[in-house]
């Protein structure tokens, strides 16, 4: 049985899984928060910045939500709900002895420090930990990312350890920390 559901919503926020329709207003978000967002993701090819990159991304990912094998949900203002500020993405998910998942999440920089992916992942943690039987929840962050430390912890996540040259991002290889979300009831 399908637990997990297409849309949810929150007082100030609708979080959405995406079908390839909104290609065009998910390239428009990435092309505004370019500068913003690249200190914190790897580097991207030029045709990463193109609606057609971005429609057969969504079909991708549409795809492995109905697989309940990774689920991005972009996050929209209520008030404004045509214009994506930012997304969750719970990817390499991994069942059998190890039920867990990484965590990923960003918003656009006028949608920083108001809250709001706070709100997103106080809902959809428990939600995807229940639904699909988590036990884990991994998130890796650079050690100079304050804000993203922040958030983690007022959620619960315990830092784990300092990972040396983890991942590259914009084309250097950094170091992160690794922070846990438990679930105690399974």
């Amino acid at each position: 049985m399908f637990l997990m559901q297409f849309t949810y919503q929150t007082n100030r926020l609708i979080l959405q899984v995406l079908r390839p329709e909104y290609a065009a207003a998910v390239c428009r978000f990435y092309q505004e928060n370019k500068q913003f967002l690249e200190p914190f993701e790897p580097l991207r090819p030029n045709i990463f910045y193109t609606e057609d990159f971005h429609h057969s991304n969504l079909l991708c990912e549409y795809d492995a939500f109905l697989k309940l094998s990774y689920f991005r949900y972009w996050l929209f203002l209520r008030k404004n709900p045509k214009i994506p500020i930012g997304s969750v993405c719970f990817n390499n998910i991994m069942h059998g002895a190890f039920q867990k998942c990484m965590l990923g999440y960003k918003l656009g920089k006028n949608y920083c420090h108001h809250g709001y992916m706070l709100e997103a992942l106080a809902l959809l943690i428990p939600l995807v930990m229940k639904e699909i039987s988590l036990h884990r929840i991994e998130a890796y962050v650079q050690p100079d990312n304050l804000p993203s430390i922040r958030l983690l912890s007022r959620l619960g996540f315990a830092e784990e350890g300092y990972l040396q040259k983890y991942a590259q991002i914009y084309g250097e290889w950094t170091d992160h920390l690794l922070f846990s979300y438990l679930n105690e009831n399974l």
